[in-house]
């Protein structure tokens, strides 16, 4: 078992955390393929808890290297990137929209991934495993993730139409690579 505890290894335990995250990213997918959102929602909030736990231990146990550096953002890209939007375009868009407006929806949810895949990959290219900076620059993919979450929660309980989703996940999908700066927490 000193593998859990062996910087190297990729299947140390921070790396372990990671795999749990992509396994709850997968199985919220297959869940919205399912229109099952209720259950989808819940596992991407098991994967985002996952993705706090893993950073902690790769810190605390001084576990951190490349491989958990990519690990990361590939999870953070499903959990993060891709099931919120398809949650959101199954979920909204699909059930609410004509064909001319999903085309639309369409092109906004591919400029939103589009843009969370251009920040995880700007993010690892500049990261360090061993620091943590204090402010990130533009809106990170896990607090991109919840405000989309909020944006479907307004639309489901009928506070949004899905317009102003669209418009919502435009604006989200460009504070991901912008210069607003978030206090990292």
């Amino acid at each position: 078992m000193n593998f859990l505890w062996t910087p190297s290894s990729h299947f140390n335990l921070a790396n372990l955390f990671t795999f749990v995250n992509i396994t709850a990213g997968l199985m919220a997918t297959y869940f919205i393929t399912q229109n099952n959102f209720i259950l989808a929602i819940a596992l991407a909030w098991v994967g985002g808890a996952f993705d706090i736990f893993d950073g902690k231990i790769a810190r605390k146990y001084k576990l951190s290297n490349e491989f958990g550096v990519q690990l990361d953002s590939f999870a953070d890209f499903l959990s993060f990137v891709l099931v919120p939007v398809f949650l959101i375009f199954q979920a909204v868009y699909a059930s609410q929209f004509d064909t001319t407006l999903l085309v639309a929806a369409s092109i906004i949810s591919i400029y939103y991934v589009i843009s969370g895949l251009r920040r995880l990959i700007h993010f690892n290219l500049n990261a360090d495993t061993r620091e943590v900076e204090k402010y990130f620059t533009g809106v990170p993919t896990p607090l991109g993730a919840i405000l989309l979450w909020l944006v479907y929660l307004t639309n489901a309980y009928e506070l949004l139409p899905a317009s102003v989703v669209m418009a919502l996940m435009l604006i989200i999908g460009w504070s991901l690579n912008s210069k607003l700066k978030v206090r990292h927490p």
